[in-house]
C-alpha cells in the first residue's frame, strides 16, 4: 500500500512540475540576423 501511495505522490509531483513549466512558458530567445561565418583552414 505504501508503494502505491509513493507512486501516486511521485506522479502528482511530475505532473505539477510539467504544469509549472508549461505555465511559465519557454523563454523568448531571438536569433541573430547575421549568420555565423566559419572558415575552413587552408591545407598545406
Amino acid at each position: 500500500m505504501r508503494a502505491l501511495i509513493a507512486a501516486a505522490i511521485g506522479l502528482a509531483a511530475a505532473f505539477a512540475l510539467v504544469f509549472g513549466l508549461t505555465a511559465l512558458g519557454s523563454p523568448s530567445g531571438t536569433t541573430s540576423p547575421k549568420p555565423l561565418l566559419t572558415t575552413v583552414p587552408s591545407h598545406p
